[in-house]
């Protein structure tokens, strides 16, 4: 077995054991593995209590050897805590330096919880982090291991300045308590795994290395670039970066989800990336909706059409006159809905997209008008 066939087999156990340790938290998982393979940052916003930060220290754990940072931000935490405390040594050199050592800069993988709520002088330096993965130590500028961030909040920034760190987290999930009954019973006698998969440096690697080259067909694209056009013209407006970064991120959740290629239902995962005020999280998924499943949509609809017609063919009428005419009104219409489903055929193989629910249409309608006609 190679390592990429190892490393693929753990990403799908681990997946498994997240889903079963973190009830309703299913796209959660997955977003997050995704966003480590696409080395992305991880926004949680949600009440106290959603297990935001057991989430981040379990993914963090399945990572052999990988160092794990997590703090509490408030407005009176300082730069030494989460940065390392100022080196008299270096000072005795006329050098102003920090010791990093297990702080926030030798970390690859982070839980900083109320992210908004630290200092303008640890924003600005978080910035960099997130950005190029680099920290400025006195006059150096270090290269960081990190891979990702993941950030929490009870509730979303207002301040201006805060929008740029804001900005840099891809991935956002709105969270919340358990909702079901029968899960959060599940949850109450929910014991510790006693034993959880890990990937080793080098797989994670190999599993980076395989998402990159996971096919995002034209197709994708062209429902990307339509969702970019439908969005902004209900006022919302994602950055080109946010785009581009989001194929990487559809790229690996593919990857963790077993696929070659991205398709529509990882193009549905956008709703978690494309929205900046919650408010837009419901415009976003609509569109999405409407643009992934919209042709089925249709589909089934006119499939109905044709049953309603089948029906009304059916009625016991008083005459054959009216029965004729019944019958020449249902095969009219039944021609229009064969036409419309030649429309949609054709829009769904220049798009891309699998005709299989068209042709399956087709045949029952084409049934029904058999039917009426008497042939």
């Amino acid at each position: 077995m190679t390592v990429l066939e190892s490393a693929r087999e753990k990403l799908r156990a681990i997946a498994e054991e997240l889903d079963q340790a973190f009830l309703e938290r299913s796209e959660v998982v997955e977003g997050s593995l995704a966003a480590l393979l696409a080395g992305q940052h991880v926004l949680l916003i949600g009440p106290p209590g959603t297990a935001k930060s057991m989430l981040a220290d379990r993914i963090c754990r399945r990572l052999e050897g990988a160092r794990y940072f997590q703090w509490l931000l408030t407005k009176f935490t300082t730069p030494e805590e989460i940065f390392g405390a100022v080196s008299l040594k270096a000072l005795e050199r006329d050098e102003y330096r920090r010791v990093t050592t297990g702080k926030l800069p030798e970390a690859h993988i982070a839980f900083l919880d109320e992210v908004f709520k630290a200092s303008s002088s640890i924003l600005n330096a978080l910035l960099t982090l997130l950005n190029e993965r680099c920290f400025d130590n006195g006059s150096e500028r270090i290269q960081t291991p990190l891979v990702s961030i993941f950030g929490a909040a009870n509730e979303l920034p207002e301040e201006d300045e805060l929008s740029a760190v804001y900005d840099r987290f891809l991935v956002r999930f709105v969270v919340d308590y358990i909702s079901e009954d029968y899960r959060f019973l599940r949850m109450l006698g929910e014991r510790d795994a006693t034993q959880e998969t890990c990937l080793s440096a080098g797989e994670l690697a190999a599993l980076t290395e395989a998402a990159a080259s996971i096919e995002v067909p034209d197709a994708a694209l062209a429902r990307i670039i339509e969702l970019r056009r439908e969005l902004k013209g209900r006022n919302v407006v994602a950055s080109d970066r946010r785009y581009r970064q989001s194929l990487g991120l559809l790229r690996s959740l593919a990857l963790v989800r077993g696929r070659s290629a991205v398709g529509d239902e990882e193009i549905l995962f956008l709703e978690h990336v494309l929205w900046s005020d919650p408010a837009d999280q419901e415009v976003v998924r609509e569109a999405l909706r409407t643009l992934v499943h919209g042709l089925d949509e249709e589909v089934q609809e006119l499939v109905f059409q044709a049953r309603e017609l089948s029906a009304y063919a059916g009625r016991g009428w008083k005459s054959m006159d009216e029965q004729t005419r019944a019958a020449i009104e249902v095969d009219t219409k039944l021609r229009r809905i064969l036409g419309r489903l030649d429309e949609l055929e054709e829009e769904a193989t220049a798009g891309g997209r699998p005709v299989g629910r068209v042709a399956e249409a087709r045949g029952e309608i084409d049934r029904i008008r058999r039917t009426v006609s008497g042939h």
